[in-house]
């Protein structure tokens, strides 16, 4: 019986050591991201990522992390490279937990940059899948604030671009606003962004 008391408290310290630094690897890598140092920011998720196996945030992050910098950038070379990178992370994100809202969104922000970066070459293509991964992605969850709002934005665009309406996106982005306001990500370090945006966007649309 003392052995085996034993083992439970040895089995429970290495969980708690593990989770601890988990914990602290991933408090480290939003510490470098808030400090502007994307680059390191992504390795750090990469590293905890080669040991989390099980767990899809540190490869999500590090999938939003190229994405966003992709964004920043003019240089085709960067874009791409970064790019890729997303995609590769993205995949190995969406193996480990299919079916995920937010990664269907993570995924369709791949897809945005792509047609920022040409939109003559990439728009027919991508425009139609980040479509229909938006509303799968509604289906799923649509009462999901980065859902809705991301949704929303994207076809905001789209609509734009077109000479279309956007009041009626522009009411889904004013939805996504409460919708932040009442969300509970399920831990500190599930994603939690996009309120900010979403207030941006909507002031675009009192315009």
């Amino acid at each position: 019986m003392i052995r085996l008391i034993t083992l439970f408290v040895m089995m429970i310290g290495s969980t708690l050591t593990a989770q601890s630094q988990y914990e602290s690897g991933m408090q480290k890598a939003f510490g470098l991201w808030k400090e502007d140092k994307p680059v390191e920011a992504s390795a750090m998720f990469e590293r905890i990522a080669a040991v989390e196996k099980t767990n899809w945030l540190p490869q999500y992050y590090v999938a939003f992390i190229n994405t966003l910098e992709a964004f920043k950038t003019k240089d085709k070379e960067q874009i791409n490279a970064l790019l890729f990178k997303a995609q590769a992370a993205q995949d190995m994100a969406t193996a480990l937990s299919p079916d995920n809202p937010e990664l269907l969104v993570s995924q369709c922000l791949i897809y945005t940059a792509w047609i920022v970066y040409d939109p003559m070459a990439n728009g027919m293509k991508y425009s139609g899948k980040a479509n229909e991964l938006y509303a799968k992605a509604y289906s799923l969850a649509p009462n999901n604030p980065r859902v809705v709002y991301a949704k929303a934005e994207f076809e905001i665009g789209g609509a734009a671009y077109f000479g279309q309406d956007t009041a009626p996106m522009c009411k889904e982005v004013e939805r996504s606003i409460g919708l932040f306001a009442n969300f509970k990500p399920e831990t500190v370090f599930h994603p939690n962004w996009g309120k900010d945006r979403a207030e941006k966007k909507l002031a675009e649309c009192k315009k």
